[in-house]
């Protein structure tokens, strides 16, 4: 069973609109990340499907989260088929992330009350997501289309909730380009990692990060 309502995660990615998006093959070394970016101020985490132990590794997350990050929101990302998302949901996931649109996903997490952030580009992919019942409509690859594009989609479609991931760096130029252009939140990879092994360093720039977040929003 999810920790979380659906509305409080949803709450709560609109209160923290940063997730890292993040993968790897050791859980030890996986709930240090998740440690420093919950100690950075982070509250949503995405986690990846990615490799053979994807699963295994978000099982152990998932009770590393419940005994020592209990506001963390932690959810599955890279969800293809119907099978992969009732594996995850039934190991804790509290939203599911795809890359595209697939409706047998989204029916399964109806099914469940899961929040549903399929991944669009288009103007129609976005709105058929939608119509589907996402949550969240994740614009993605960002680093394809910039934030001019997020700026332009916001005249005919104001008021769906958009996530970008791809192309977004932890600089308060990036940032304030995105969400002044409109985003509800953002997904970052690799660009939030890079000095990943010192745990404290990765904590630190995070909380500034947040706090550029913080003021943007206000």
């Amino acid at each position: 069973m999810p920790r979380h309502t659906p509305a409080e995660t949803l709450a709560t990615l609109l209160r923290y609109p940063v997730v890292p998006v993040f993968y790897h093959a050791d859980a030890a070394y996986t709930q240090r990340i998740l440690q420093a970016c919950y100690t950075g101020g982070i509250r949503v985490f995405e986690f990846v499907n990615r490799g053979e132990k994807a699963l295994s590794v978000f099982t152990e997350l998932q009770d590393f989260v419940a005994r020592q990050c209990p506001d963390m929101v932690l959810g599955i990302g890279t969800i293809y088929k119907a099978a992969e998302a009732e594996q995850f949901i039934a190991a804790g996931a509290e939203f599911v992330v795809q890359p595209l649109a697939t409706a047998e996903v989204a029916e399964v997490c109806r099914a469940h009350d899961i929040p549903w952030l399929p991944g669009a580009m288009t103007p129609t992919e976005i709105y058929n997501a939608s119509e589907l019942g996402a949550a969240v409509v994740k614009i993605f690859p960002g680093n394809l289309v910039g934030p001019d594009y997020v700026k332009a989609l916001r005249g005919p479609m104001p008021h769906t909730k958009l996530m970008v991931t791809g192309g977004v760096e932890p600089t308060e130029a990036s940032l304030s380009a995105w969400f002044g252009a409109g985003v509800n939140a953002v997904g970052m990879g690799s660009q939030l990692f890079k000095n990943a092994d010192d745990t404290d360093a990765l904590a630190a720039s995070i909380n500034k990060m947040m706090q550029v977040v913080e003021s943007l929003k206000k």
